[in-house]
């Protein structure tokens, strides 16, 4: 056995991928309006690095996913999160000083019912995009431990 998928699966998954993604960045960026946020929408995005991996496995995607560079994104997610989580220091941890500000995602929020505005979540969407790239670069690197070791398995 050769260890690769079929021509349907492959060609399936190129299909897919993409869809799969920009719904994993849709939740993320829907995560103080609706339920979701960036754990849940990371996960989502690192399930489209999954399924690259089973259909096309490690030959097929040689040189195109690199762990280094998912070990720096997760970095920059980790400290974007916590850079976030100072600015408001002077007040509280976590203060949400965008909200009302007028800066990205600092439109006011309007009086009785919320219908859902994008813009008007301060530093909400901010710490969603920051979780989900920590989530979403994490957990491809586990997966791509996962397929060496299995890899590793099968050679012995």
């Amino acid at each position: 056995m050769n260890g690769e998928m079929s021509v349907i699966v492959r060609t399936i998954t190129r299909f897919v991928y993409g869809l799969i993604v920009v719904f994993g960045f849709y939740v993320i960026m829907h995560g103080h309006l609706t339920p979701g946020g960036g754990f849940q929408g990371g996960a989502v995005v690192a399930t489209a690095f999954a399924l690259l991996i089973v259909a096309f496995g490690a030959a097929g995607l040689k040189g195109k996913l690199n762990d280094h560079l998912l070990q720096s994104l997760e970095e920059v997610g980790a400290l974007a999160f916590l850079v976030l989580g100072f600015i408001g220091i002077g007040t509280a941890f976590f203060y949400n000083i965008i909200a009302n500000s007028g800066a990205v995602f600092g439109s006011p929020t309007p009086i009785g019912p919320n219908p859902g505005f994008l813009n008007t979540g301060g530093t909400l969407p901010w710490m969603n995009w920051a979780v989900g790239l920590k989530v979403m670069t994490g957990l491809a690197s586990v997966v791509l431990v996962m397929l060496v070791g299995a890899r590793e398995e099968e050679e012995t």
